[in-house]
């Protein structure tokens, strides 16, 4: 396409992360947006029932088994005259640096909050992850079809503990078995849990923001109220800033229920008319690729195994961030310099694909993965080298021994170790000397994911034994002494075969630097 049909499609793309703490309905509201842009019938839930449909977004086997995401999905549908780009990510903290990575291949973010439990530690911890990023942050108070908190009071908690400002783009009218509707104040109407005539569930709202005299919302007690609240909100709360929203510093508040299907479709729409396009991205050198560039680059932010276990595939997600991509191009992979043809490329519905033939800056697209690429890759088409910036990795803090319970199936065992450690989720070290096989996790769900996984899709049962929490530090090489191990400072070897120590506590390593004060010890490699 010619560079003014390039703009024209970069421009009409949208692609952000949902986020919130477990159980706030993410995957919910997920959903539910995908129903209305057409790409399922049914919206399923998170923990269906055996007779039920589960959310397109739980692909994982053990994600339907647990009623958990476990895992970031990713989902592409159009809405609007829009490209979207979900992309629904794991809830639980055990896994947040799959989220914490996903942030960065995003434009802006949705963050789902219960109701009735306002902001909980993960929804804080990755909400200073977009405000450390600078993205414009969507909040959707979730579950106002049951009880839940006075919705001033949770406009306040998310000034107060996220320090962001608020804008509520519409305000519920009632709550829990009482909810009539919300007051949409961006739309100018009242949208009706129950109307009469359900192909027009909306009541256009007069000059002075009021209802027909003759509706009976109008006599409802519940009306007044919240007429007065939402002239309080007028009087003393914050202006609709677009340049507020686009910088993260104000979000826009959305009230509703994803269960039931109500608030979402409004705030989808109203999300779209304020969502940023593309953005530019930095690279390593500190120059910019601007998203309408016409040469094409890109970033690896996740691998993922067996998403079809009849095939054992292994599909790298890029982030598209400039120029366009057409199957079959040829382009350079950054860390190695050599050229690589991306012929067998994918785009998703969750657990279901099609081939992708031509994508552009915004898009996520799946690349057949033979064990070419790893987190963090660049990818680019031009002559000039792109590497853009390093992604977030944690310090692992839990570690397990682990062995094939079945010794006659070391080949499966070797296999799904070596796959599913190339996710990122779990890191791979081994004893130095004897190589046993030592696995690091930030919590303790990754390795009851892990083992699951091996059993599932590699048919190979582990064995683990705990080693408890440990403090990863690497050593330089040339001032290593083997003599220096001991039972309370293990020495490992990483995947590249550096050396590292994991000391059993605190104490353990000051022991340890008093007693060899000119060795650096480094936290990450």
């Amino acid at each position: 396409m010619n560079n003014a049909e390039l703009a024209n499609e970069v421009n009409k793309r949208r692609t952000f992360a949902i986020i919130s703490h477990p159980d706030a309905g993410k995957t919910t509201i997920t959903e539910q947006m995908l129903l209305f842009g057409g790409v399922v019938r049914e919206a399923g839930t998170v923990k269906a029932k055996k007779s039920g449909t589960f959310a397109k977004s739980d692909w994982m086997e053990i994600e339907k088994k647990r009623g958990i995401s476990v895992t970031s999905s990713v989902m592409q549908f159009d809405y609007d005259g829009k490209r979207i780009n979900i992309l629904d990510t794991p809830g639980h903290e055990d896994f947040s640096e799959d989220t914490y990575r996903t942030l960065m291949a995003v434009d802006s973010a949705v963050m789902v909050i219960d109701a009735a439990k306002g902001i909980e530690p993960q929804t804080k911890k990755l909400f200073q992850i977009c405000k450390m990023r600078g993205i414009p942050i969507f909040t959707f108070m979730n579950k106002f079809d049951r009880d839940a908190r006075e919705p001033l009071d949770l406009l306040s908690e998310v000034e107060d503990v996220l320090g962001v400002e608020t804008y509520p783009m519409n305000w519920p009218i009632g709550m829990g078995r009482g909810l009539k509707g919300l007051y949409d104040r961006y739309n100018h109407r009242v949208a009706l849990t129950h109307p009469e005539d359900e192909n027009n569930p909306y009541i256009q709202l007069d000059k002075d923001g009021q209802i027909p005299a003759d509706h009976p919302l109008r006599q409802d007690s519940i009306w007044q109220e919240t007429l007065d609240e939402v002239e309080l909100i007028e009087a003393a709360g914050n202006s609709l800033d677009e340049d507020k929203i686009a910088t993260g510093d104000l979000t826009p508040v959305f009230f509703g229920s994803a269960l039931t299907n109500f608030g979402v479709e409004t705030f989808l729409q109203t999300y779209l008319n304020y969502a940023p396009k593309p953005s530019n991205h930095k690279t390593l050198d500190e120059s910019i690729i601007k998203a309408n560039d016409t040469v094409f680059s890109g970033f690896i932010f996740k691998i993922q195994a067996n998403m079809n276990p009849q095939h054992r595939d292994r599909i790298a997600f890029v982030r598209i961030c400039s120029g366009e991509f057409d199957r079959g191009m040829d382009v350079t992979l950054g860390r190695t310099g050599k050229g690589i043809r991306l012929s067998n490329s994918t785009q998703f519905m969750a657990d279901s694909r099609e081939i992708v033939e031509t994508a552009v800056a915004g898009d996520i697209i799946g690349l057949y993965d033979t064990g070419n690429f790893q987190i963090g890759d660049s990818i680019y088409s031009g002559k000039n080298k792109v590497e853009f910036e390093k992604l977030p990795q944690f310090t692992p803090e839990l570690f397990v021994r682990v062995m094939a319970k079945n010794v006659m199936k070391q080949k499966s065992f070797h296999k799904g170790i070596e796959q599913l450690v190339q996710e990122g989720a779990i890191q791979l070290y081994r004893s130095y000397n004897s190589n046993e096989y030592i696995l690091g996790a930030v919590g303790q769900l990754q390795f009851e994911v892990f083992q699951f996984r091996m059993l599932n899709e590699y048919n190979s049962e582990i064995v683990m034994e705990s080693l408890g929490h440990k403090t990863a530090r690497w050593i330089n090489p040339d001032q290593l002494d083997e003599k220096m191990a001991s039972t309370r400072n293990l020495l490992v070897k990483d995947r590249q075969d550096a050396p590292l120590f994991l000391f059993e506590n605190k104490f353990a390593e000051n022991w340890f630097k008093g007693k060899y004060p000119d060795v650096e010890l480094t936290s990450k490699l």
